[in-house]
């Protein structure tokens, strides 16, 4: 894969790469790997000085497939897809990458999908997962260095993820507000978290858009840091676990039988194209169903 760039200043190529978000690794990767860096379509090494408006090209090797994951044919309901990115509508009940206790999950489905329409670059990239029980939006890079430009902007909170949650409760919930809790593994579970002053920095704003009789609320949520089952610890730790949400305290008593956790809204900056990408996935049956029933039985 090419990208070209213009140099605005005199540095030497692995300075100006640096700065274009080129890690050493990768470069080491373009060097030795089958790449090429041209400049001003002459090969040139890293070391070679640059003069302002050089034409500097590179070329990045393909990468293969990860022998370890395993191909698995099955539909993607994909929202978003050009040659750097790809964002699909995950369903509940499907785990994002491979453990001892899952093997079809979505990680699986993408390197299929990959083989199948022959891409050069074959790895599965995932920029944000979700947990098994959640559906919505999942973003994927479909090469290393687009990947490499994602995670900087996850680490800025460039990001931009928005849930929607029905919450349960007596405890009393602002109309919006910020939970800032420190989350922590629970010495209990090795699948657990919880809130604990040794964890580590965790930041969940939320709005509440409708409460519902019993104590349910809809929130709409946004996470400013991504640290395991955050919403679900963060609203438990407020007396408010999520519908379905039995591991953290949840009610199975309401017609849904996962956590009620949707991530509806995805933005990010392309660092390819410089758009701002805004994505939005509805609400999945088993949700809506839950919210019909509770508008149908008063506010």
């Amino acid at each position: 894969m090419r990208f070209e760039f213009i140099a605005d200043e005199q540095v030497k190529v692995k300075t100006f790469l640096k700065k274009q978000e080129i890690s050493k690794a990768l470069l080491a990767k373009i060097k030795f790997a089958g790449g090429n860096i041209l400049v001003n379509d002459l090969p040139q090494n890293a070391i070679y000085l640059l003069d302002i408006g050089d034409r500097v090209t590179i070329d990045i090797p393909a990468e293969e497939a990860f022998e370890n994951l395993q191909a698995v044919e099955k539909p993607l309901q994909i929202v978003y897809e050009d040659e750097h990115f790809m964002v699909i509508d995950k369903p509940a009940g499907v785990a994002s990458i491979p453990s001892i206790l899952h093997s079809n999950t979505i990680a699986n489905f993408v390197k299929a999908y990959y083989v199948k329409q022959n891409y050069e670059n074959k790895q599965v990239h995932i920029v944000t997962r979700l947990d098994k029980d959640t559906s919505g939006l999942m973003l994927f890079a479909k090469h290393g260095y687009a990947h490499a430009r994602l995670d900087k902007q996850l680490q800025k909170k460039q990001i931009e993820k928005r849930y929607l949650a029905l919450v349960k409760g007596e405890t009393n919930l602002e109309d919006k507000g910020d939970i800032i809790a420190p989350i922590a593994r629970d010495e209990a579970s090795i699948i657990t978290r919880c809130v604990h002053p040794t964890g580590k920095y965790a930041h969940t704003a939320y709005e509440r858009l409708t409460s519902y009789e019993g104590g349910i609320h809809l929130v709409d949520i946004r996470l400013l840091t991504g640290r395991t089952h955050q919403i679900r610890v963060h609203f438990s730790h407020l007396g408010l676990p999520l519908l379905g949400d039995d591991l953290y305290g949840g009610s199975l008593e309401d017609g849904i039988y996962r956590q009620a956790l949707h991530c509806h809204y995805l933005r990010f900056f392309h660092p390819f194209t410089g758009e701002q990408i805004s994505l939005k996935s509805s609400l999945p049956q088993d949700f809506r169903a839950v919210l019909t029933h509770l508008e149908e039985n008063g506010v």
